[in-house]
């Protein structure tokens, strides 16, 4: 949570905004990222992403996070789900997340240091859910479910 102050002198705490990535390959798997020991959920895979910088969009931002953590630069395919399920599991603070679905191009650079590992995975071969960081799992999940039988997107829970 962000605790604020508004120009009446009222204090808030509220929601960060996060992205994440389903980031593909054209082998259509999918890259996850070992988080850092100095990380919430250490040496735990996850999907790229991070917190929304000021003055910065969700497109943009995860563009900027899937480079910094993977080292590759992608396309957005689509928005893949909103969520903002206020008991997420294995959060240190109540986020509120979109997920977009990303083609990968081509590696730029080297991964950032929030990242110790960067692997890909076949869709249906990915950690179980005790080596996986915060929910990332179910949206893996719920996106094989879409690819099986499609559903609207965004997905809203």
């Amino acid at each position: 949570m962000i605790l604020c102050r508004f120009e009446d002198g009222g204090k808030a705490s509220l929601r960060h905004v996060t992205v994440t990535g389903i980031v593909l390959n054209q082998k259509r798997q999918i890259i996850l990222v070992k988080r850092a020991k100095h990380l919430i959920n250490p040496g735990k895979y996850a999907l790229p992403g991070g917190f929304l910088d000021r003055d910065e969009t969700t497109t943009k931002c995860i563009l900027r996070e899937t480079l910094e953590e993977t080292g590759y630069t992608a396309r957005i395919v689509s928005l893949f789900r909103i969520n903002d399920n206020p008991n997420r599991p294995k959060e240190d603070r109540q986020n509120v997340d979109f997920v977009y679905i990303l083609d990968s191009l081509d590696k730029k650079q080297k991964e950032d240091t929030e990242s110790t590992d960067v692997s890909w995975f076949d869709l249906n071969a990915i950690p179980d859910e005790e080596n996986m960081a915060f929910d990332h799992r179910e949206t893996i999940v719920l996106y094989q479910k879409h690819l099986k039988s499609p559903f609207s997107l965004p997905y809203m829970r």
